[in-house]
């Protein structure tokens, strides 16, 4: 595999990840929620869930992987920029692996509950686990702009 393509590949994942963040948490799921009924439109949001961390989960690796393999090939260690992809990969990680679950563990919860106070009691928790998520997808928006920013000073043009 010929450096060109490696960082090739380093781009592509950085572009589809953020690309992917930014439209789906800026653009689809706020006219998701504006044009649909709120608890269909969470289900619609819940079935995307799964395919947008996996995109998040790949790129992470892909982008890692592969700024890991053009320090070694420059024989340079862009620290900054590794440092910010290892923080997003982790964060990523844990936002779908252990926050999503969570929340979708309440949701169902949410669902089989009958009675009124179990049923607010479960949303208030997944309102906070929401929240929680939230935060987490922002921070990974922008530490995303900043690895995107740290990239493109490094580029040779």
């Amino acid at each position: 595999m010929t450096l060109a393509i490696v960082k090739f590949i380093h781009l592509v994942s950085l572009v589809v990840w953020i690309g992917t963040l930014v439209f789906f948490s800026f653009f689809a799921a706020p006219s998701i929620f504006k044009v649909l009924p709120r608890e269909t439109a969470g289900d619609v949001v819940g079935a995307i869930f799964p395919k947008y961390w996996a995109i998040g989960y790949i790129a992470s690796i892909a982008a890692l992987g592969s700024l890991i393999f053009i320090s070694y090939a420059e024989k340079g260690l862009p620290a900054a920029r590794i440092a910010v992809l290892a923080a997003m990969t982790a964060v990523t990680f844990y936002s779908g692996l252990a926050v999503g679950s969570k929340a979708r563990a309440v949701k169902a919860e949410m669902r089989a509950a009958e009675s009124p106070e179990k049923k607010a009691e479960l949303r208030g928790e997944f309102k906070r686990i929401h929240a929680k998520s939230s935060v987490l997808n922002l921070i990974v928006i922008a530490l995303g702009l900043v690895v995107v920013y740290l990239t493109s000073t490094a580029l040779r043009l």
